[in-house]
This record gives structure tokens, sequence and C-alpha cells, in this order.
């Protein structure tokens, strides 16, 4: 389906805009300096941008790095010469994340006081590092996981729970690589930028408890859906008679630093640099969005009615910019992910108000189970929907988006960015 050629082409400008400044290479590059005093240095990592942020550390390091691994999703790997890559499942883990896991901790066991661990953690890096702790196994965790994400829950809340699942995530890796000083280098793929949240922390002190986990499973009427193994573990951590995680003031913190060189509001801040430069007057309305979807959606259609309307609260031609991550409860069985639902919902709720078009997608270049990053929509996408025969409502009902935009020929396809600061979500009105 056309839409007005200009703003196909703005809009897609500006969400390249925002991927290049969140470029995980040049980030690495900026921030990362390592003194000629560590006798042995060793990169681990993990997340979908995990491999393009150790080609930079390969480019600083060279021949310095005595041992590195890491753990990438399907299709992430990137040319490197003395880092190993395992490719691993995501969202949902599987054993060759499991098998990665324990390389890693095997490689940052070893390290010594006079060592330093280069930790590099991006969006995906919880899943790709199930080390499941005893007496959780693979398939317990992967099913706590799909019950977590089919229900709603925020990335905050399954971090909570997998941190207490595992034997790696929650500052465990910190503890294992300790006395070894450990540097983090972090693409922020969540809301607020937690360290804690991040990958489930990994190598920050974790701040949530076994408690907080059970709630997060009680909240969401989980209690007896997820496996005996699970519901076992929290039992056993809530009475103390597990460990909890590290928490701040443990010896290794002290050895740890934690750096964040990359994130959705630099994303945010470049795209509307390139808005401005494109003749649009860009308004950032948050980098800290989430909630359900297509509430989300509606609310932003909203805004881009008062500013088509009324010029509030900036006039035409306007481009507003947001990001974060919303989440969808699965109501149908339909294909698609969270961004290619927001844009169907957003079309919905401006039912062909001229002048405007929207875009959301994924920095990651994958939305949900699919081959897109996203999708774009303008005003006629309706009216073009119903010739032919596409019911607009009906796919939104069974969270179809992906079916729904496909024979328009408005899916946004990206491929792999190798980068991960969470979603962009643009309306140009003019």
């Amino acid at each position: 389906m056309k839409i007005h050629p200009r703003l196909r082409s703005d809009a897609q400008r500006i969400f390249r805009a925002a991927l290049r400044a969140a470029d995980p290479y040049e980030a690495v590059l900026r921030h990362l300096y390592v003194p000629e005093t560590f006798k042995h240095v060793y990169v681990v990592g993990a997340g979908k941008a995990a491999g393009a942020m150790a080609a930079a550390a390969e480019k600083v390091l060279g021949r310095r790095i005595t041992e590195g691994w890491l753990n990438v999703k399907d299709g992430h790997k990137v040319k490197l010469q003395h880092i190993h890559q395992e490719e691993c499942g995501h969202p949902v883990p599987d054993e060759r994340g499991v098998r990665g896991a324990r390389e890693i901790a095997r490689i940052v066991a070893k390290a010594g006081k006079g060592d330093l661990v280069v930790c590099l953690i991006s969006g995906g890096a919880s899943a790709l590092t199930p080390f499941p702790a005893l007496p959780i196994t693979l398939a317990a965790k992967q099913e706590t996981t799909r019950l977590l994400l089919a229900c709603g829950a925020t990335i905050h809340e399954i971090n909570t729970v997998r941190k207490h699942l595992s034997s790696l995530k929650g500052g465990w890796l910190a503890a294992l690589a300790y006395p070894a000083t450990v540097l983090s280098l972090i693409l922020s793929d969540v809301i607020g930028d937690n360290l804690d949240v991040i990958g489930s922390g990994m190598t920050a002190p974790d701040s949530s408890t076994f408690g907080d986990a059970q709630a997060v499973i009680d909240c969401y009427g989980l209690g007896r859906k997820i496996p005996k193994e699970v519901r076992e573990r929290l039992r056993a951590g809530i009475a103390g008679e597990v460990p909890e995680t590290p928490k701040a003031g443990a010896p290794a913190f002290a050895r740890t630093q934690n750096l964040i060189v990359g994130s959705n509001a630099l994303a945010l801040d470049q795209a509307a640099v390139a808005a401005k430069e494109l003749g649009y007057r860009p308004l950032i309305l948050s980098s800290t969005v989430d909630g359900e979807t297509r509430d989300i959606a509606r609310m932003h259609a909203s805004i881009a009615r008062e500013v088509r309307i009324a010029g509030h609260p900036v006039k035409p031609p306007a481009c507003l910019i947001s990001g974060g991550e919303t989440t969808v409860t699965l109501r149908g069985s339909g294909k698609g992910g969270r961004n290619q639902e927001f844009v169907l919902a957003a079309a919905i709720a401006l039912a062909g108000e001229p002048g405007v078009a929207v875009l959301s997608a994924g920095t990651d270049g994958t939305d949900g189970p699919t081959d897109a990053a996203g999708a774009i929509a303008g005003p006629a996408i309706l009216g073009a929907a119903k010739k032919k025969g596409l019911d607009a409502q009906a796919f939104l009902r069974n969270n179809d988006s992906y079916n729904f935009f496909a024979p328009l020929g408005n899916l946004l396809r990206t491929g792999p960015t190798n980068t991960n600061v969470m979603d962009i979500h643009l309306f140009l009105i003019v």
C-alpha cells in the first residue's frame, strides 16, 4: 500500500539515524581502554549486539586477548579472530545457550587477581545465557520463560524471575570472576537503564529477592503452571535454604565497573536531529514507554491527532518520537510482534487521519517471531486493507499484525542490525 513517498522515506531515514546512534562497535571504541598492567585479558559476553561489540574489543585489544567467548542469537555472528561465538536460541533459551553459559563461567572463574574480564552485554543476553541453578532443568526454564512472555510480564519482571533461577545472572558472573577486575560495557535494552535488569544484571548487585520473583509469579497467576522445580527453587530461596543473589557491598563489586555505552535515549536524540534536518519539528515524548502495546499506540495516536488538528503540543510539520518496550498480552493465535501490533492499533485509532504516518520498529531488526523489524502505515491503509478483504480489527484481535501488513507491503525489514536499544516509535504529521 502506498504511503505519501516523502513520509515513508523520511520515517525510514529518521529510524536509520537512530540506529546509527546505537551502533555498538563505535560505542565500545569510545569507552574501552585497558592498561598494560593486566596479566591476562578475557572477553566474554552475550546479546544481539555482542558480536559487533567484540569486533571493537578485538580492534582495541588484539592479541592481548587470552581467551574469549560470546553467546549470540542465531544469525548474529560477525567476523572475529580471537573470540569464539556460539549461536543460541532466543527468546526461549536452548541447550546451545547452556553450553555457552558454562564456557563463560569456566573462563571467568579461572581469572586471577592480576587479570581483567571484559564483559560485553546487550539485549537478549538473559535468554542467551541460561545456566539453571539446581534443581532446575533447561526444560523447566524454557517453560517458565514461555509462560512469562505469553502473560504480558515486563522485562523487569521476567528478569527478576530469571535471576533467581540462574547460576550466572543476578551478579553471579562478577562473583565467579572475583578477585579479577571486571569491566562490563553495556548496551541498554531496558527502560530506565537499570544495571541489575539489563541482561539480568550478570555483573551488577541484585536489588531483587526470591520474594520478588515469587510475587511476579503470583501477580500473573502462574503458581500452578510453572514447573515443580521452579516452585521448589523459589520456596527454598524465600526460606533461606539457598543463597540470595549477590547484593551491594559484596567484595566482587569493589573490583567491578559497569558502563552503559549505548541506550534508547541516545538513539531518540539522534532521531530528533535527523527529523529537524528533514524539516520537521521534533518532539521526544519519552524513552521509557511501557505498558500494553495497543493501549500505548492509541495514546500516541491521540497526541498525533491533537498535533494535526490543534497544533498542540507542537505544530506541523512535526515528528513525534518515543522509545521503550511495550508488551503484548496474547489473545489470539496470529503472527506478529509488538511493533507491528503498535502500528496496526495506531492506524485503527487514527482512522484515516490525513497527513499522518506511523512507524514502529525494534532497533535489533527483529519484531517477535517474524522476519520484520516492525511496520509503517499511512492514512490510506485501512481503505487499502478493506479493498483486499482485510479486517483490521479482526487481525488486531487475533494478534495477527504480520499477516495484515504483509500483503499490503507495509512491513519494515532491516535484517539483523547487531544492536538493540529497545524500540523506536515515530509519527510524522504534515
